[in-house]
């Protein structure tokens, strides 16, 4: 008797596995339903930059062009951290536990990009860091994580090519007053922003290997700010009185402040002053001659790859099918030389 309902449950059991195999090939061979939605959260550092504001008008425009195109319907949530990294962090994990399909993140402090990193692989949603690039290490943390910017490098070397191509076609249009030397002042965004470091390094480099005879009056860290450029560059004026022939700023809004201090001084001795950036702003400001040069990100280009990596990621695909990226994580939106005619 015994051995008998042995027997039953054994051939229960397998009548049990074999109906759970035939159900889930049943389910493996169905073809799951294709996305009709996706959310996008893009968590900002600073709503009010206007570089970034730039980045969050064309992400805008790249989610409607998507939903043309795909019929899937996009939803982004755009949330500003206002420099404040705890405020970010309590973003992040918000809308990750309202179960949205990618993240954009535009980091407040860089080297903290572990912690929303692990948050968002334990939840399986991946990431797309932008502008402010973390460590190289927190970029191998999970195969799901990738980087969109311009390199600073060639930021900086371009902005230097501006100042060296003026000097090579007239050494009187940068050396001002003829004395064989360029007095300059440096403007400088975040102490500890990559991009500004490298910005400051190489533009000045570039410069020097151009043969440009170079002497630093001064430099000062003002925050990607206009008003704190301004007030810096009035207090060098200032200090250096008829002195100061170039302006080299990290980017545009502070370069544009330097102009302000210039003009708001009523000093009417030329000073060439270069910026980053191109926003709408500092293209207008080269227009009206504030402005030697300025280097310009394809803001269209930088937002479509941001844009594609998350749309593609939150649809389970492959986002190196349409993109071209460095070390299979960054991708590095060209940039060109705008001058004053």
């Amino acid at each position: 008797m015994k051995r008998i309902m042995g027997w039953g449950l054994f051939i229960a059991a397998i009548g049990l596995l074999a109906g759970s195999f035939i159900l889930m090939q049943g389910k493996k061979n169905q073809k799951d339903p294709e996305k009709t939605s996706i959310r996008i959260g893009i968590f900002l550092y600073r709503g009010d930059d206007t570089f970034i504001s730039t980045i969050r008008l064309a992400l805008e425009e790249q989610a409607k062009e998507y939903e043309q195109e795909t019929g899937i319907k996009v939803v982004l949530n755009i949330e500003d951290a206002k420099e404040n990294q705890n405020t970010q962090n309590s973003q992040v994990e918000r809308m990750i536990s309202l179960g949205y399909d990618a993240l954009c993140v535009n980091a407040v402090d860089r080297s903290m990009a572990a912690g929303i990193i692990e948050a968002a692989r334990a939840a399986d949603v991946p990431v797309v860091f932008f502008n402010r690039e973390p460590v190289e290490e927190d970029m191998h943390l999970w195969e799901q994580v990738y980087y969109v910017g311009a390199d600073a490098k060639e930021s900086a070397v371009l902005q230097g090519k501006i100042v060296v191509d003026a000097y090579q076609k007239d050494p009187l249009s940068i050396d001002i007053n003829g004395d064989g030397k360029v007095n300059y002042v440096l403007l400088e965004g975040e102490s500890s922003h990559q991009d500004s470091l490298i910005r400051t390094e190489w533009s000045v480099q570039t410069i020097k290997d151009g043969k440009v005879p170079l002497e630093k009056l001064t430099g000062g860290i003002a925050n990607w700010e206009r008003s704190q450029a301004s007030a810096l560059t009035q207090q060098w004026l200032e200090e250096f009185p008829g002195e100061i022939e170039l302006i080299i700023s990290n980017n545009d809004d502070m370069a544009l402040g330097a102009a302000d201090a210039i003009e708001r001084m009523g000093i009417t001795e030329k000073i060439n002053i270069v910026g980053i950036d191109g926003t709408p702003q500092g293209v207008q400001g080269l227009e009206k001659g504030k402005l030697l040069g300025t280097v310009q990100s394809d803001r269209t280009e930088y937002a479509h790859a941001i844009f594609t990596i998350a749309a593609s990621l939150a649809c389970g695909e492959d986002p190196g099918e349409s993109l071209d990226f460095v070390d299979e994580k960054y991708y590095w939106s060209s940039q060109k030389e705008l001058l004053r005619e």
